[in-house]
């Protein structure tokens, strides 16, 4: 399905944006040396709900994992890039932790992921790997607007990360966002221009770049949901939850000032 968010509907999903955007950043401060993953999922749990939001992840049961997550926040170290489940592990200097996150509040949903590097020891691969995703990002953002087409996006996204160096999976990758986490378009993190579907002005979408710094498989952990690169190279993930309008695409999910 792929739904059409009215104007009303439009300015709740700036709420839910906000309230991802700035839960996404508390979080990035408190991720220090010493936290524990599980850590990290009950402070999210606690600002969700006081927030009076709800979790997208906490019950959801798709066909690619094993039973209910359970969790409120994908956390994913080093080798793993996406779904990463919260279990009992410190964080060390020099980790690279990517921290996936999507709410419901007011009845729409928002969904970003920021990646980042704990401590003071900043390695230079895990560097280019943000690096990399971040800028794919920006440019399927600036793809994105009335009359352009999915293709567009993934294009845009494929040929910043390809030029990087770096192998596309296709596998996962954006989707349509609204009353639902997980609704079409696919978006793919590669693809041709100029194919796909058209966007049109009230459309959420949630655009997710991610790479593996020497592969493109993936590899699913024992504990049936987190995914990880089948060589152990590490990995990065960025998304952010845009809207299209009639002037291009709203980011809802920037960090505020």
């Amino acid at each position: 399905m792929i739904e059409i968010l009215t104007p009303t509907d439009l300015l709740r999903a700036k709420d839910s944006g906000a309230l991802v955007a700035d839960i996404l950043q508390t979080l990035k401060s408190r991720s220090a040396v010493g936290t524990n993953l599980l850590e990290i999922d009950a402070w999210a749990r606690s600002m969700i709900m006081e927030a009076g939001a709800q979790s997208c992840y906490v019950d959801y049961e798709p066909s690619f994992g094993r039973g209910p997550f359970g969790h409120y926040i994908c956390t994913s170290v080093n080798d793993a890039v996406l779904h990463g489940l919260p279990h009992d592990y410190t964080l060390a200097d020099g980790d690279l932790l990517s921290l996936d996150l999507a709410v419901s509040l007011g009845g729409v949903v928002a969904d970003s992921a920021i990646s980042f590097i704990v401590g003071d020891v900043q390695p230079s691969e895990s560097v280019a790997l943000i690096d990399a995703t971040e800028r794919a990002l920006s440019a399927g953002i600036a793809a994105a607007g009335p009359g352009a087409r999915i293709g567009d996006i993934s294009h845009a996204i494929g040929s910043v990360l390809t030029a990087a160096g770096y192998s596309v999976n296709t596998e996962f990758g954006g989707h349509g966002v609204g009353s639902t986490m997980h609704q079409d378009p696919h978006v793919s993190n590669t693809g041709r221009p100029g194919r796909g579907y058209r966007l049109r002005p009230g459309l959420l979408l949630a655009l997710e770049p991610w790479v593996m710094a020497d592969t493109a498989k993936l590899v699913t952990d024992a504990d049936g949901w987190t995914l990880r690169s089948v060589t152990g190279c590490r990995t990065a993930h960025s998304e952010h939850t845009i809207a299209i309008t009639n002037d291009g695409a709203d980011v809802l999910t920037l960090p505020r000032a």
